[in-house]
């Protein structure tokens, strides 16, 4: 079977993989020379310990799928460094013992860590906290690397075509399978199309599909210099249990009525996650837009209340900030979706809207779409 794949991100690769790895010839369509939507602005975390009870099986499916992956191609730099939640109040300590009691707790890997058992985990955390909320399962890619290594070993295979620098403007269906058009007039003709648009939901997606149910979201980032010292798990805050749906209850109600964020932290729908970098530096983030049209433009305040809130938990001054950025990614407003996979026609399906959740589920999401199409 030929598949033609619209889209070089993570889910555009992770579709490209699933197919290749099941015998199928793939020609891949990236409108530009690399990815440069929400596939390389996020963390590269494989965020297991967040995710609500419907998606955790895929989410544990997809991080073993990566570690497999890493297997064929270790430049990706998969590591299974697990993470630690750091907790400064009493009131997130009482949701992270919530949540260590559930009958999930094992399977999330969760285990609620004193100090002195944080920092032996974790000896970068030299700063104030209470305690820390472990999760083995987690993990971390990187992210700006991943695909170009992940296509080239792809292309070993023989069986998969990357096309660069070709925006598609057209997706049929036609006799004996499905026409590929791009904006250079050429054709590709295969059995399957898989358009993967990310956060590019109007023009040819809107043609071909109509108003799907996604929104766009956007973040703000920074990555830091090298810090010079292992940071051995990725971090987070207390302010991610409002974030994340595994954490909802009684407890985390009480946290948020005991506890308001800090009024930067609130207006921006903020977070802290941390995760070190291959080469040393730390990316930062992060902050949650959801009305659209954004502002072309960062925020200053927000980066302000990361490096402080990471400082506190390091007990140190970070390193020089190198780059700052803002992303914007795609999520499915359906209850209980995992991402938003239709087919619009007979051959030719649209796949988007993992929220931000692409780099944790988009193995998994390319499996999934596989079998759905017993590929």
């Amino acid at each position: 079977m030929r598949v033609i794949i619209i889209g070089g991100g993570i889910l555009g690769t992770s579709h490209a993989w699933a197919a290749v790895a099941r015998g199928h010839d793939v020609v891949q369509i990236e409108r530009e020379a690399e990815a440069r939507g929400a596939t390389v602005r996020n963390f590269g975390l494989v965020w297991v310990s967040g995710r609500a009870p419907f998606e955790l099986a895929a989410a544990q499916r997809s991080r073993d799928l990566w570690e497999k992956i890493s297997h064929q191609v270790p430049g990706i730099g998969f590591r299974p460094v697990g993470s630690l939640t750091m907790l400064r109040t009493d009131a997130e300590v009482a949701v992270a013992e919530a949540v260590a009691a559930r009958p999930d707790a094992v399977e999330r890997g969760f285990r609620l860590l004193e100090p002195a058992e944080v920092v032996k985990v974790n000896p970068a955390l030299r700063g104030k906290f209470l305690a820390g909320l472990h999760c083995t399962r987690d993990g971390a890619v990187e992210s700006r690397i991943a695909l170009p290594l992940i296509r080239e070993h792809l292309a070993g295979t023989g069986r998969h075509e990357f096309v660069a620098g070709r925006e598609v403007r057209a997706i049929d269906a036609v006799s004996g399978g499905v026409k590929v058009t791009d904006d250079h007039g050429a054709d590709y003709r295969g059995d399957i199309a898989i358009h993967c648009p990310g956060a590019a939901h109007g023009g040819l997606t809107r043609e071909i599909a109509g108003e799907l149910p996604v929104r766009r979201v956007r973040l703000q980032m920074m990555q830091t210099a090298s810090l010079e010292e292992p940071l051995t798990t990725a971090i987070a805050d207390g302010d991610s249990f409002r974030y994340y749906p595994a954490f909802a209850g009684e407890a985390l109600d009480e946290l948020n009525s005991r506890q308001p964020q800090s009024p930067v932290a609130a207006d921006n729908r903020m977070q802290l996650l941390c995760v070190q970098r291959m080469h040393g530096g730390l990316t930062i983030g992060d902050t949650h837009e959801y009305v659209d049209p954004f502002a072309f433009d960062v925020s200053e305040s927000p980066y302000d209340h990361l490096r402080s809130v990471a400082e506190e938990l390091l007990g140190r001054s970070l390193p020089p900030i190198v780059r700052r950025w803002a992303g914007v990614y795609s999520q499915s407003t359906e209850p209980g979706e995992l991402v938003c996979r239709r087919e619009i026609a007979d051959g030719i399906w649209v796949v988007t809207g993992p929220g931000g959740r692409g780099m944790t589920l988009g193995p998994v999401i390319g499996e999934q779409t596989a079998d759905l199409l017993s590929l």
